[in-house]
């Protein structure tokens, strides 16, 4: 196992004194980004002959929830970097080469299928024609590569199918440069990450450039077995736990010396202080148990080698749900405690609050997943390539 706290101690501290700066920019600052990179913590888990650590998913968890206890916004955009770049890890081993063999950059991406591309050369070279417009593009504006998804179409915009029958869905690799960043993250929480909507129009992308996430490479360690959706669930939900942690600390320093209006007692001497910390406490622990214990035993089928089974799929990302679900309680518990000190600005505990409210909108961590997992449990036939 890595030593990611040793490796990230110096930057969540720097986080920390910095996250107001970052949240006013909204987004991380690049002198920030560039340092990180240069750890090798974006290729976190990526092959060593290619810049990376060869970290597992446990790793890359413990990494994401330390940073995410100084700086949510911070941890964000290092996830989305190292899930970006584990991804790529699907195109031809030439081009991988090409990408990862130069200086440490960071990687961004979002998968959903938002862009159009038709098939089309230039200069002598297969590939497509790209256009469209991304939301959520966490970590672009410090990105050297962004990746895109989007659908093959013919010229009249109809789908083109794969070799099975399915829609030609795929992600596009960009450069940073030939892509349009647009104004829009005006947002309550996680302001730091940069989630801002990208575009591009008719962009010239190879064929060695794309690829898809059920592509077999030649990368067969257990990292690139183990399920991406799952995977990138994991950052998030480790984002959330990382949350709740800071906000039960900041409660505790409010309690010990705050004395509430009409009180001759600290809030830490108040009863209902003391079981909703109690049980905050019990929860959060509770629920990092939960989590760690299901990517461990995922981790092991993929070590493995066989195929993750359902089971496995499906009891992670709802160990994640729940566990963001259980942050977001926990930080609302903090919030409320603390009375009118929380909605200053200068109070931690707002941003905590904000932040994780908008953690728990990801799809990937949404009212959804329960309703696919209860269905599982219940042994009702659902499609399950996204579990």
């Amino acid at each position: 196992m890595l030593d990611v706290r040793g490796m990230l101690k110096p930057f969540a501290e720097e986080a920390t004194k910095r996250s107001a700066e970052f949240e006013a920019q909204g987004f991380v600052s690049q002198d920030f980004a560039d340092r990180l990179a240069e750890t090798g913590l974006y290729r976190l888990c990526n092959r060593v002959e290619h810049g990376g650590l060869d970290g597992s998913a446990i790793d890359y968890a413990r990494a994401t929830e330390f940073l995410a206890e100084h700086d949510a916004s911070a941890a964000w955009v290092l996830f989305i970097g190292i899930t970006s770049a584990l991804s790529y890890v699907n195109l031809p081993e030439e081009e991988q080469n090409r990408v990862f063999d130069g200086a440490p950059v960071t990687t961004a991406g979002v998968f959903a299928p938002m862009g159009r591309a038709v098939q089309a050369s230039q200069n002598g070279e297969e590939g497509f024609l790209l256009s469209g417009r991304w939301q959520w593009g966490s970590g672009i504006r410090n990105a050297g590569y962004i990746s895109a998804g989007g659908f093959v179409v013919n010229e009249d915009g109809s789908l083109q199918k794969d070799e099975k029958g399915r829609p030609d869905q795929r992600s596009f690799l960009m450069n940073f440069a030939d892509v349009e960043i647009l104004d829009t993250w005006h947002v309550t929480g996680l302001k730091g990450t940069g989630s801002t909507d990208f575009k591009v129009d008719n962009l010239f992308v190879p064929a060695r450039r794309t690829f898809t996430l059920s592509t077999e490479g030649p990368d067969d360690r257990p990292v690139s077995r183990f399920p991406a959706f799952g995977f990138l669930a994991i950052g998030i939900t480790a984002v959330a736990l990382g949350i709740a942690k800071a906000a039960i600390e900041e409660l505790t320093n409010i309690a010990k010396e705050k004395t509430p209006q009409g009180s001759r007692k600290t809030l830490a001497l108040r009863s209902t202080t003391q079981i909703t910390l109690a049980k905050s406490h019990a929860r959060l622990k509770a629920a990092r148990l939960l989590v760690y214990s299901e990517i461990e035993a995922l981790w092991q089928e993929a070590v493995r080698g066989a195929d993750i089974s359902v089971e496995a799929r499906r009891d992670l990302r709802l160990a994640l749900t729940h566990a963001v679900q259980e942050c977001t309680e926990i930080v609302r518990d903090m919030y409320t405690l603390a009375g009118g000190s929380s909605v200053y600005l200068n109070c931690p505990l707002q941003r905590h609050f904000r932040d994780v409210h908008v953690a728990q909108q990801h799809m990937m961590v949404s009212e959804t997943t329960l309703e696919l997992t209860g269905r599982l449990f219940l042994n009702i036939e659902v499609p399950t390539e996204q579990l």
